[in-house]
Protein backbone atom coordinates (compact mmCIF):
# COMPACT_ATOMS: atom_id res chain seq x y z
CA UNK A 1 0.00 0.00 0.00
CA UNK A 2 2.74 2.23 0.83
CA UNK A 3 4.72 2.34 -2.25
CA UNK A 4 1.54 2.43 -4.15
CA UNK A 5 0.61 5.15 -2.41
CA UNK A 6 4.09 6.92 -3.54
CA UNK A 7 3.94 5.93 -7.24
CA UNK A 8 4.00 9.79 -8.26
CA UNK A 9 6.47 10.62 -5.45
CA UNK A 10 9.17 7.83 -5.94
CA UNK A 11 11.22 6.95 -8.83
CA UNK A 12 11.21 3.20 -8.99
CA UNK A 13 14.63 2.56 -7.69
CA UNK A 14 13.73 5.02 -4.88
CA UNK A 15 10.35 3.16 -4.52
CA UNK A 16 12.66 -0.21 -4.04
CA UNK A 17 14.46 1.10 -1.65
CA UNK A 18 11.37 2.22 0.66
CA UNK A 19 10.52 -0.11 3.48
CA UNK A 20 6.95 -1.07 2.42
CA UNK A 21 5.68 -1.75 6.09
CA UNK A 22 4.62 0.41 8.11
CA UNK A 23 2.37 0.33 11.52
CA UNK A 24 -0.92 2.30 11.60
CA UNK A 25 -1.83 2.30 15.46
CA UNK A 26 -5.30 3.95 15.73
CA UNK A 27 -5.30 7.02 13.60
CA UNK A 28 -1.66 7.40 13.92
CA UNK A 29 0.96 5.82 11.05
CA UNK A 30 4.45 5.38 11.63
CA UNK A 31 6.81 4.68 8.86
CA UNK A 32 10.50 4.19 8.57
CA UNK A 33 12.55 5.52 5.88
CA UNK A 34 15.58 4.56 4.28
CA UNK A 35 18.86 7.03 4.27
CA UNK A 36 18.43 7.35 0.95
CA UNK A 37 15.02 8.63 1.03
CA UNK A 38 14.87 11.13 4.24
CA UNK A 39 15.38 14.45 2.06
CA UNK A 40 11.97 13.04 0.99
CA UNK A 41 10.14 12.40 4.42
CA UNK A 42 7.77 15.29 4.57
CA UNK A 43 6.53 14.36 0.83
CA UNK A 44 6.27 10.88 2.01
CA UNK A 45 4.75 11.78 5.08
CA UNK A 46 2.00 14.06 3.62
CA UNK A 47 0.99 11.51 0.58
CA UNK A 48 0.36 8.82 3.61
CA UNK A 49 -1.81 10.96 5.66
CA UNK A 50 -3.67 12.54 1.92
CA UNK A 51 -4.40 8.64 1.25
CA UNK A 52 -5.42 7.26 4.35
CA UNK A 53 -8.48 8.91 4.66
CA UNK A 54 -8.77 7.60 8.57
CA UNK A 55 -4.72 9.06 9.44
CA UNK A 56 -4.44 12.04 11.50
CA UNK A 57 -0.91 11.82 11.77
CA UNK A 58 2.37 10.57 10.45
CA UNK A 59 5.17 10.54 12.27
CA UNK A 60 9.09 9.14 10.67
CA UNK A 61 10.37 6.63 13.54
CA UNK A 62 13.96 8.43 13.96
CA UNK A 63 14.92 5.64 16.75
CA UNK A 64 14.85 2.58 17.70
CA UNK A 65 13.02 1.50 20.94
CA UNK A 66 15.42 1.69 23.53
CA UNK A 67 16.30 2.17 27.35
CA UNK A 68 14.54 0.85 30.34
CA UNK A 69 11.57 2.53 29.58
CA UNK A 70 11.38 0.99 26.28
CA UNK A 71 10.39 4.10 24.29
CA UNK A 72 11.47 5.30 20.82
CA UNK A 73 11.60 8.63 19.21
CA UNK A 74 9.35 9.99 16.18
CA UNK A 75 9.59 13.60 14.11
CA UNK A 76 5.49 14.61 12.95
CA UNK A 77 5.95 14.53 9.14
CA UNK A 78 1.93 15.83 8.55
CA UNK A 79 -1.10 16.17 10.74
CA UNK A 80 -1.52 16.75 14.71
CA UNK A 81 1.77 16.59 16.75
CA UNK A 82 -0.07 14.22 19.22
CA UNK A 83 1.48 10.69 19.96
CA UNK A 84 -1.29 9.30 21.92
CA UNK A 85 -4.19 7.24 19.91
CA UNK A 86 -7.17 5.17 20.41
CA UNK A 87 -6.50 1.35 19.35
CA UNK A 88 -8.73 -1.50 19.83
CA UNK A 89 -7.91 -4.75 19.37
CA UNK A 90 -10.23 -8.67 19.71
CA UNK A 91 -13.05 -6.78 21.64
CA UNK A 92 -10.47 -4.38 24.18
CA UNK A 93 -9.82 -0.67 23.66
CA UNK A 94 -6.52 1.04 24.57
CA UNK A 95 -5.33 4.24 24.88
CA UNK A 96 -1.65 4.12 23.88
CA UNK A 97 1.46 6.64 23.23
CA UNK A 98 3.34 5.50 20.52
CA UNK A 99 6.39 7.70 21.67
CA UNK A 100 6.61 7.33 25.46
CA UNK A 101 5.35 3.82 25.95
CA UNK A 102 5.93 0.30 24.58
CA UNK A 103 3.24 -0.77 22.18
CA UNK A 104 3.34 -2.90 19.13
CA UNK A 105 0.60 -4.06 17.20
CA UNK A 106 2.49 -6.99 15.33
CA UNK A 107 2.19 -8.99 18.58
CA UNK A 108 -1.89 -8.68 18.40
CA UNK A 109 -1.75 -12.92 17.45
CA UNK A 110 0.73 -13.72 20.30
CA UNK A 111 -1.48 -11.51 22.64
CA UNK A 112 -4.65 -13.58 21.84
CA UNK A 113 -2.85 -16.86 22.30
CA UNK A 114 -1.53 -16.05 25.72
CA UNK A 115 -5.35 -14.77 26.45
CA UNK A 116 -6.72 -18.18 25.30
CA UNK A 117 -3.90 -20.40 27.24
CA UNK A 118 -4.67 -18.30 30.45
CA UNK A 119 -6.94 -20.49 32.72
CA UNK A 120 -9.71 -19.81 35.17
CA UNK A 121 -8.40 -18.59 38.26
CA UNK A 122 -4.79 -18.42 37.53
CA UNK A 123 -2.71 -16.28 38.92
CA UNK A 124 -0.47 -14.17 35.96
CA UNK A 125 3.14 -12.26 36.38
CA UNK A 126 3.54 -10.34 33.58
CA UNK A 127 7.06 -8.70 34.23
CA UNK A 128 7.12 -6.22 31.67
CA UNK A 129 3.54 -5.03 30.61
CA UNK A 130 3.63 -1.55 29.03
CA UNK A 131 0.11 -0.04 28.47
CA UNK A 132 -1.17 -3.52 29.82
CA UNK A 133 -2.64 -5.33 26.51
CA UNK A 134 -1.53 -8.87 27.16
CA UNK A 135 -2.84 -8.46 31.45
CA UNK A 136 -6.20 -6.99 29.83
CA UNK A 137 -6.61 -9.14 26.98
CA UNK A 138 -6.52 -12.25 29.34
CA UNK A 139 -8.51 -10.94 32.29
CA UNK A 140 -11.49 -9.84 29.29
CA UNK A 141 -11.74 -13.86 28.57
CA UNK A 142 -10.94 -15.40 31.66
CA UNK A 143 -11.98 -15.04 35.44
CA UNK A 144 -7.58 -14.67 36.57
CA UNK A 145 -5.37 -12.12 38.38
CA UNK A 146 -2.98 -10.22 36.29
CA UNK A 147 -0.25 -8.49 38.20
CA UNK A 148 1.14 -6.19 35.49
CA UNK A 149 4.40 -4.93 36.06
CA UNK A 150 6.52 -2.13 34.15
CA UNK A 151 9.40 0.42 35.09
CA UNK A 152 7.80 3.25 32.79
CA UNK A 153 5.40 5.54 34.61
CA UNK A 154 3.63 7.10 31.46
CA UNK A 155 3.33 2.92 30.65
CA UNK A 156 1.47 2.22 34.28
CA UNK A 157 -0.67 5.05 33.97
CA UNK A 158 -1.85 4.05 30.65
CA UNK A 159 -2.59 0.74 32.02
CA UNK A 160 -4.42 1.66 34.91
CA UNK A 161 -6.50 4.16 32.03
CA UNK A 162 -6.77 0.81 30.14
CA UNK A 163 -8.19 -1.41 33.19
CA UNK A 164 -11.05 0.86 33.75
CA UNK A 165 -12.15 1.10 30.38
CA UNK A 166 -12.43 -2.34 29.61
CA UNK A 167 -15.28 -4.87 31.10
CA UNK A 168 -12.98 -7.72 32.72
CA UNK A 169 -14.08 -10.94 33.91
CA UNK A 170 -10.85 -10.96 35.81
CA UNK A 171 -8.53 -8.92 38.10
CA UNK A 172 -5.64 -7.06 36.74
CA UNK A 173 -3.43 -4.90 39.07
CA UNK A 174 -0.80 -2.44 37.88
CA UNK A 175 2.73 -2.06 39.75
CA UNK A 176 5.31 1.05 38.30
CA UNK A 177 8.66 -0.40 39.30
CA UNK A 178 11.36 -2.33 38.31
CA UNK A 179 10.15 -6.36 37.88
CA UNK A 180 13.05 -7.86 39.99
CA UNK A 181 12.30 -5.88 42.78
CA UNK A 182 8.48 -5.87 42.72
CA UNK A 183 9.13 -9.28 42.39
CA UNK A 184 11.36 -10.19 45.43
CA UNK A 185 9.42 -7.64 47.94
CA UNK A 186 5.35 -8.67 46.60
CA UNK A 187 5.53 -12.00 44.24
CA UNK A 188 7.51 -14.51 45.17
CA UNK A 189 5.72 -17.54 44.45
CA UNK A 190 2.59 -15.88 43.43
CA UNK A 191 2.45 -16.99 39.75
CA UNK A 192 0.99 -19.75 37.63
CA UNK A 193 1.91 -18.18 34.13
CA UNK A 194 4.67 -15.41 33.88
CA UNK A 195 5.48 -13.40 31.08
CA UNK A 196 8.74 -12.12 29.72
CA UNK A 197 8.26 -10.06 27.54
CA UNK A 198 11.53 -8.00 27.55
CA UNK A 199 13.12 -10.92 24.40
CA UNK A 200 16.50 -8.49 24.49
CA UNK A 201 16.65 -9.22 27.90
CA UNK A 202 15.13 -12.40 28.77
CA UNK A 203 18.67 -14.12 30.33
CA UNK A 204 18.91 -11.13 33.07
CA UNK A 205 15.76 -11.41 34.32
CA UNK A 206 14.86 -15.34 34.08
CA UNK A 207 15.60 -15.66 37.38
CA UNK A 208 12.80 -13.30 38.54
CA UNK A 209 10.68 -15.33 36.58
CA UNK A 210 11.02 -18.22 38.18
CA UNK A 211 11.03 -16.59 41.57
CA UNK A 212 7.87 -15.19 41.02
CA UNK A 213 6.64 -18.93 39.49
CA UNK A 214 5.08 -21.70 41.48
CA UNK A 215 6.81 -24.67 41.05
CA UNK A 216 5.10 -26.48 38.15
CA UNK A 217 4.02 -22.97 37.15
CA UNK A 218 4.69 -21.67 33.35
CA UNK A 219 7.34 -19.37 31.84
CA UNK A 220 6.32 -17.86 28.54
CA UNK A 221 9.88 -16.83 28.00
CA UNK A 222 11.11 -14.84 24.73
CA UNK A 223 14.12 -14.29 22.89
CA UNK A 224 15.43 -12.59 20.18
CA UNK A 225 17.30 -15.43 18.51
CA UNK A 226 19.37 -15.78 14.72
CA UNK A 227 18.64 -18.59 12.65
CA UNK A 228 19.63 -19.15 8.81
CA UNK A 229 16.88 -21.17 8.29
CA UNK A 230 13.52 -19.42 9.43
CA UNK A 231 12.17 -23.36 10.41
CA UNK A 232 15.02 -23.94 12.86
CA UNK A 233 14.56 -20.46 15.03
CA UNK A 234 11.88 -22.41 17.30
CA UNK A 235 14.11 -25.19 18.19
CA UNK A 236 16.81 -22.67 18.69
CA UNK A 237 15.52 -20.84 21.18
CA UNK A 238 14.25 -23.49 22.89
CA UNK A 239 17.99 -25.24 23.03
CA UNK A 240 19.51 -21.40 24.27
CA UNK A 241 16.59 -21.50 27.46
CA UNK A 242 17.81 -25.34 27.81
CA UNK A 243 21.50 -23.77 28.43
CA UNK A 244 20.74 -20.48 30.67
CA UNK A 245 18.02 -21.97 33.05
CA UNK A 246 18.93 -23.05 36.67
CA UNK A 247 15.89 -25.59 36.81
CA UNK A 248 14.39 -28.09 35.58
CA UNK A 249 12.00 -27.50 33.06
CA UNK A 250 9.86 -29.39 30.30
CA UNK A 251 9.61 -27.55 27.11
CA UNK A 252 5.71 -27.08 26.18
CA UNK A 253 6.12 -25.63 22.97
CA UNK A 254 8.12 -23.12 20.73
CA UNK A 255 7.58 -20.96 18.45
CA UNK A 256 8.41 -17.51 16.30
CA UNK A 257 6.34 -14.53 16.98
CA UNK A 258 7.70 -12.27 14.43
CA UNK A 259 10.53 -11.74 12.11
CA UNK A 260 12.90 -8.68 13.37
CA UNK A 261 15.34 -8.31 10.97
CA UNK A 262 17.08 -10.95 8.06
CA UNK A 263 17.69 -14.15 9.61
CA UNK A 264 16.69 -12.38 13.11
CA UNK A 265 13.33 -13.85 14.62
CA UNK A 266 11.51 -12.90 18.45
CA UNK A 267 10.64 -16.31 19.32
CA UNK A 268 8.97 -17.51 22.66
CA UNK A 269 9.29 -20.97 24.25
CA UNK A 270 6.65 -22.00 26.89
CA UNK A 271 8.27 -24.00 29.60
CA UNK A 272 6.94 -26.05 32.88
CA UNK A 273 9.18 -25.47 35.32
CA UNK A 274 10.00 -27.57 38.67
CA UNK A 275 11.74 -26.38 41.58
Amino acid sequence: MLKKSLENVLSPKESEELISAFDQIGDIIIVRIPDSLLAKKKIIGETLLEEVKIARSVFYQASAVEGDFRTRNLEILAGEDNTETEYKEFGCKFTVDVENAFFSPRLSTERERIANLTQEGEVVTNMFAGVGMFSIMAAKKKKCTVYSLDINPVASKLCEKNIKQNKLKGNVISINGDASQIIEEQLLDKSDRTLMLLPERSDEFLESAINTTKNGGIIHYYSHIHADKKIDAGKLSEEHYLQVTPVQSEILDSKIVRAVGPRYYQTVVDVKISK
